[in-house]
């Protein structure tokens, strides 16, 4: 079925109150155990639609800029675009390309018009790991001087606050920063009117609440409403984490001592056997946030298993047998067998990307849901059902899903 792009053929299971996220994953657990056992993902889209009415509650004030790159799913960018979301896009080869004429599509630079990317103080681990995003505010003077001097339009200022950052504070810094920047703009003669407060929001409540009790009366002061100033932000994994999941099978083991594991949880004795467990996906797939960065999700098994059965020393690796494609280097769990399949929550960031030409990967098939509920509160957003309802379709709370009736989509 086709949405608003014009390769978005996917569809959207609409969930009555019987059936639930779980139904679904273990309705294509069984039936990808009968059909290969290849890896899926289950996109909750309701998660989207909630995330942006939080967004709205709590930072009305600042636009969002969906940061596309993060997760470009024809259903994730169709259902933000319905919801008014703005998009930050980092070039024009890109698939919201065909949106550009009809949605608020921003691009980081064109025709010459920039904005003058500084640094924020959120070290991290003792480390300036941030400066390699953005200048330092000493240098800002004469890259202005630079840009007059080439005919480059600054139009505003961008930073970024990493989401590993656990002091607000910083904000308090760069938006001081970024006044000094507009104003010595001012002596230039660029007349600038954006400012971007980046991204970095984890998805939580709390922190968003935290963030704007920072920023709230610094933004009334140094960038009040009536000055002309559009303040946007670039959040990605804060709407999409949460709302996709990732089911990964076992496709081999082995058996090692447990003293083989050096780091990690408390080992469960050095007279038990240790695990090592392969998956049919890693980090040259949906794991591939792991080569940078730290898995922000816990596997859990998907079979029933006794709450006083044993648990082992385990390490999850991906298919390839190399050395960097270990998901989870020691975590706790039952002996598991292959075949046996575990379950990834929070991984709608930066998993979902094109395969690579590199490798044989191919990326698992998405299956999007959505309670009743969360589409009744799309549609009290405004979105219209002549916009979205071509693209759903009911499924009962006694879940009998055919190949045929599923939720198609290789997004």
């Amino acid at each position: 079925m086709k949405g608003f792009l014009d390769d978005a053929n996917y569809s959207v299971g609409l969930l009555d109150e019987g059936t639930n996220l779980g139904n679904v994953i273990d309705n294509y657990v069984y039936e990808h155990t009968l059909t290969g056992k290849n890896a899926f993902f289950v996109g909750d889209l309701g998660k989207i639609v909630k995330k942006h009415s939080q967004w709205q509650n709590i930072v009305a004030q600042i636009k969002p800029f969906y940061t596309v790159k993060c997760n470009s799913t024809p259903a994730v960018l169709e259902i933000l675009a319905a919801l008014g979301t703005g998009f930050a896009c980092s070039s024009k080869v890109n698939p919201l390309f065909s949106l550009n004429r009809k949605f608020n599509v921003y691009f980081l630079t064109c025709n010459c018009m920039v904005l003058l990317h500084i640094a924020t103080e959120d070290n991290i681990g003792g480390e300036e790991g941030n400066m390699k995003f953005g200048t330092t505010l000493k240098n800002c003077r004469h890259l202005l001087e630079c840009a007059k001097e080439l005919d480059v339009q600054i139009i505003g200022v961008k930073f970024h606050v990493s989401s590993a950052c656990k002091e607000s504070q910083v904000y308090v810094h760069a938006l001081s920063d970024a006044r000094c920047v507009f104003d010595m703009a001012g002596e230039f003669g660029f007349t600038m009117n954006m400012l971007d407060i980046g991204g970095g929001f984890t998805g939580t409540e709390f922190q968003l609440e935290e963030v704007n009790h920072v920023i709230s009366p610094l933004l009334d002061v140094y960038f009040p409403e009536g000055s002309g100033i559009k303040i946007i932000s670039e959040p990605g994994s804060y709407y999409v984490s949460s709302a996709f999941t990732l089911a990964v099978n076992i496709i081999a083991k082995k058996v090692v001592e447990n003293d083989k594991f050096s780091s990690g949880v408390e080992k469960t004795g050095s007279d038990e056997p240790a695990f090592m467990y392969y998956m049919n996906d890693g980090v040259y797939g949906s794991f591939a946030s792991k080569l940078s960065e730290d898995l922000n999700t816990i596997p859990e098994v998907h079979k029933k298993y006794k709450e006083d059965e044993p648990l082992f020393t385990s390490s999850l690796w991906g298919p390839s047998c190399d050395e960097l494609d270990q998901i989870v280097e020691s975590c706790l769990l039952p002996e598991l067998n292959v075949g046996d399949w575990l379950i990834f929550d929070n991984m709608g960031a930066d998993s979902l990307h094109e395969p690579s030409a590199f490798n044989d990967f191919q990326r698992p098939a998405i299956y999007y849901m959505m309670s009743f509920s969360d589409w009744y509160e799309m549609q009290d957003a405004g979105i219209t059902s002549d916009t979205m309802m071509k693209n759903f379709f009911f499924v009962p709370s006694c879940i009998q899903l055919s190949q045929e009736d599923g939720f198609s989509s290789e997004a």
